[in-house]
């Protein structure tokens, strides 16, 4: 935590004042109770929609599975979110999965089927991994299999089917006013939450990733 903490002083003297009022403004609401995994999307325009729905509910995390697609968010559209939004990516098979679960997720795959439960009737009570399917073929089989369970959004109209984006969206906002509206905790460790502001503020800089790796093998210093 100190390595952290001093790091973080260090780079402040690089933001200007106003960047460095927005990123602890911010931060401050900044949760990863909720992560999105994204299992193969290929449209940017859908990724960087996404990108832009993650952060305006502060979660600040994608997982983006891939497998005949590269999860490429068209900065056009992202308007910035990609500055403050983590994306990690992994292959898309069950092992991922696993990983995402043994860091103590519950694995839930948005789609109707194995008896979902729908979104407004949802119960939040420890974080849940949300798996978004392809465009076309929604969440694949094995994930349906592999899920803790499935959850679902309301649709009423003949075509039930909402473009992955707008089903991110939507849930990402459902779920941000459930938490607001528990008594859990939520928001991220004052380990995490550094980590992440030192993220922001390199990603923040002219050079942010050269300063910041110099930095740390000068004061000998493992992230």
């Amino acid at each position: 935590m100190e390595d952290l903490a001093q790091t973080f002083d260090y780079l402040k003297q690089f933001l200007t004042e106003e960047r460095l009022s927005k990123i602890e403004h911010f931060s401050k609401e900044s949760s990863d109770f909720v992560l999105p995994v994204m299992d193969d999307v290929y449209q940017f325009r859908n990724a960087a929609a996404i990108i832009r729905s993650v952060e305006a509910c502060a979660f600040h995390k994608v997982v983006a599975m891939e497998e005949e697609n590269v999860f490429d968010p068209n900065l056009t559209v992202t308007k910035g979110a990609e500055t403050w939004v983590e994306v990690e990516k992994m292959s898309k098979n069950i092992a991922s999965l696993q990983n995402i679960k043994d860091r103590g997720y519950k694995i839930m795959a948005v789609s109707l089927e194995k008896n979902a439960v729908m979104l407004p009737d949802y119960q939040i009570t420890e974080p849940i991994a949300l798996v978004f399917g392809t465009e076309m073929e929604g969440v694949s089989e094995e994930v349906i299999d592999f899920a803790d369970e499935t959850l679902a959004i309301p649709m009423y109209g003949f075509t039930r089917s909402f473009n992955v984006s707008v089903a991110a969206g939507i849930c990402m906002y459902e779920l941000k006013q459930k938490l607001i509206n528990s008594n859990l905790d939520y928001k991220l460790s004052d380990k995490k939450l550094l980590k992440m502001k030192i993220r922001w503020a390199v990603n923040s800089m002219q050079s942010g990733q050269q300063i910041f790796q110099k930095y740390l093998r000068d004061n000998n210093i493992e992230m």
